[in-house]
């Protein structure tokens, strides 16, 4: 399981350790969805739709390595190397998003608390690279949200 430990009050960024090793770094972007992760010494950009509901995961050479599709929906989708991963909401009172496979959940995303930041990502099976693909898409998609419900009326 990986633990993502955010750094910065005023950006996105996370710290990703497994077993109390740091092994990526996962930096959103401030103005546009997405951002910019690092694995294994490689750096790997994330650029997102105007509407946040799909995202790439690109290479030094602007190669898509990894893409997700209807993010935000009760269902959605992360393609890579051939293999498409279904996640899906866990609950409609909960931010959690699980990973299913055959039909069971073998995975998920979860906030390690309720008031804090700090993310465990546990989906068995996925690369690393991936893994922190997942990690920032999600990450992107909850600030969304949460952006969209203190943008009340105001009228």
């Amino acid at each position: 399981m990986l633990l993502a430990k955010r750094t910065s009050v005023w950006r996105a960024r996370y710290e990703v350790s497994q077993d109390g090793h740091r092994v990526a770094r996962w930096d959103g972007s401030l103005w546009r969805g997405g951002g910019d992760l690092e694995v294994a010494g490689q750096t790997f950009h994330v650029r997102g739709n105007a509407w946040g509901s799909r995202f790439s995961m690109l290479d030094k050479a602007g190669g898509v390595v990894a893409a997700a599709d209807r993010v935000g929906r009760k269902r959605w989708t992360v393609t890579a190397g051939g293999t498409t991963y279904e996640f899906q909401r866990a609950s409609v009172w909960s931010q959690a998003q699980d990973l299913y496979a055959g039909g069971r959940q073998v995975g998920s995303v979860r906030k390690v608390s309720f008031w804090g930041s700090d993310v465990a990502v546990d989906l068995p099976g996925v690369p690393l690279p991936v893994q922190i693909f997942v990690l920032g898409v999600i990450v992107t998609m909850w600030q969304a949200q949460a952006a969209a419900a203190g943008g009340g009326g105001g009228g």
